[in-house]
């Protein structure tokens, strides 16, 4: 199973790691960090060089929630970003997190290789046709409601089943427009209950029939700290925990905010089922 990013077929029978790079001010775990060139740069090396396959940007926060912003607000965040790396690492594999098409076309002619869209095509109803033009991987999650509204009160008849149904009709939309690279994620904690995410993370196996790339993004959330009663900030052993779970069960990427060990989890697995 292999994506094309910018020419490079990234071979994804081996799970790779998907480097979180925010730059908003509000995100839930480490909003506000990286605020200059320097920090930005200097977090993108460490990610890269803990062997992160992609860098994950995202200008808009999607936490419960959050404050919404302009496609301006988010093009003039996103773009000087986008640049910058590139220069410094030419070879970088960028995804952008954006449900916005005029943000994917922008980016991608900006540098970027991939698109990862919170909405899954719901926010945006030219999204589709922009990912098939520019002909460039495209990461579909689900996501009930909004992330102003998403976590009110979530209910599904089955939230497997319903999350399946969801990825079918949407991946056989990008097909009809000939997008090649279609990968799904779950939406962990995007218009789901604690109960709903563990079932999820528990029937992940199950999504392999769609026959797609599974990306996992779990890292350091509320459905970990929560039930634990710690912090964000304590969560890296629950996310480890979580995400070699998640590896078990099929998943081809993790997207995360600790990208050592989240390689480290990867290799454990791979040795496990080697033996």
């Amino acid at each position: 199973m292999t994506i094309n990013c910018k020419g490079n077929l990234i071979d994804l029978s081996s799970p790779k790691v998907m480097g979180i790079l925010n730059i908003t001010p509000d995100s839930f775990y480490d909003g506000g960090k990286y605020k200059n060139e320097l920090e930005i740069l200097t977090q993108t090396e460490k990610m890269l060089h803990e062997g992160a396959t992609f860098i994950d940007v995202g200008a808009y926060s999607s936490r419960p929630g959050a404050a919404h912003i302009s496609e301006k607000e988010e093009l003039s965040r996103i773009l000087p970003v986008i640049d910058l790396l590139v220069k410094n690492f030419p070879e970088i594999i960028l995804s952008v997190d954006t449900f916005r098409s005029e943000i994917a076309q922008k980016t991608i002619e900006n540098g970027a290789a991939m698109i990862n869209d919170i909405s899954g095509g719901k926010m945006d109803e030219n999204m589709f046709q922009t990912v098939a033009d520019l002909q460039v991987p495209y990461i579909l999650m689900h996501m009930l409601g909004t992330p102003q509204n998403m976590q009110q009160n979530p209910v599904y008849e089955d939230v497997t089943i319903d999350v399946i149904t969801f990825f079918s009709k949407q991946i056989y939309k990008l097909h009809q427009l000939k997008v090649n690279d279609i990968i799904i994620d779950v939406g962990f904690g995007f218009g789901k209950t604690v109960k709903d995410n563990y079932a999820l993370l528990s029937n992940l196996s199950l999504f392999k029939q769609l026959d797609v790339p599974i990306l996992t993004g779990i890292s350091r959330k509320s459905m970990l700290y929560k039930p634990l009663e710690i912090t964000a900030k304590e969560a890296l052993n629950a996310t480890t925990v979580a995400n070699t779970i998640a590896l078990l069960n099929g998943a081809s990427i993790l997207r995360v905010h600790d990208v050592k060990e989240a390689v480290e989890a990867i290799k454990i697995v791979k040795l496990l089922k080697e033996s």
